[in-house]
């Protein structure tokens, strides 16, 4: 199947993500459909001309003339709604996601499919501290990260439609991964720093800490406004890795630590030159 503005697209779960997907493929001349779980999200996408057509009902027809399904769901909701509605699909659809975590969810979705139904596992590592489709907006993806996790199942097609429709969503950079690698990337990259995040915050109870915290403390803790049920099915999808990360970074911090106690100003200030140094590759241009 070709990637095209004739692609019958449905999104379903129309939270931030569906939403974003949906205004970033309609702003580029796609036809979305959606299907989603409150009425209230239905009437808001389609008042504010995000989608084309949203249901809060699963119709048959919908989903059997769609070429590309986008499951914008909680991993547990995601196999949940195939396990109910996988048999709709038809022979030749392509099936892709967001969800962040891939080790433990490719094979049970895989197992659920019908024949000759292909799912491309994608992340795209965009978002914002709030959820919903009031709060989507495509300009999430601008100078973002987009990771096509194949795996040995996938047809070259499937593959090269993901990576178009990451290059089509707006993202700046595409990547593949195996979903080992991805697996372990995210749990540094995002679980890591949403632990670190909510620990600082709960680290001191302080009503008075608004009152003189300076940028650095609001920049540090931007994420700590969490979905609590959401990323606690993440960090325990991905407990081992999560764990190890947490280990390692530990160590880390135990190192700058003992460079403290000790008045080891050299060793301390070899850290922060490591420190920098790192951090000038994220800087984006």
């Amino acid at each position: 199947m070709t990637f095209n503005k004739n692609t019958r697209i449905l999104i379903v779960g129309l939270g931030l993500l569906g939403g974003s997907y949906a205004m970033a493929l309609k702003r580029r001349g796609f036809t979305v459909n959606a299907i989603t779980l409150d009425q209230a999200d239905v009437d808001y996408a389609t008042d504010k001309g995000i989608v084309d057509y949203a249901t809060t009902t699963v119709e048959p027809t919908l989903v059997a003339e769609a070429d590309l399904v986008i499951f914008a769901l909680y991993p547990h909701t995601f196999v949940e709604w195939l396990e109910q509605h996988g048999r709709l699909l038809t022979r030749g659809t392509v099936i892709t996601d967001v969800t962040g975590v891939k080790g433990g969810i490719i094979p049970k979705i895989e197992a659920l499919l019908p024949d000759g139904v292909e799912y491309i596992a994608a992340h795209p590592m965009a978002g914002r501290e709030v959820g919903g489709v009031r709060n989507a907006d495509d300009r999430i993806f601008y100078g973002a990260n987009y990771i096509v996790v194949p795996t040995d199942r996938n047809t070259p097609e499937a593959i090269e439609l993901c990576e178009e429709l990451g290059w089509t969503l707006g993202f700046r950079y595409v990547s593949k991964l195996s979903p080992e690698r991805h697996d372990e990337m995210i749990g540094f990259l995002s679980q890591l720093t949403h632990c670190i995040a909510v620990s600082l915050m709960c680290a001191k109870d302080d009503p008075e800490l608004v009152r003189y915290t300076g940028d650095s403390f609001r920049d540090l803790t931007r994420i700590a406004r969490i979905n609590d049920a959401m990323w606690s099915e993440l960090f325990l999808e991905n407990q081992t890795v999560l764990l190890e990360e947490m280990d390692r970074f530990r160590k880390s911090f135990d190192r700058l630590y003992d460079t403290i106690r000790d008045g080891d100003t050299a060793a301390m200030r070899q850290m922060m030159r490591l420190s920098t140094e790192r951090r000038t590759l994220f800087d984006k241009p």
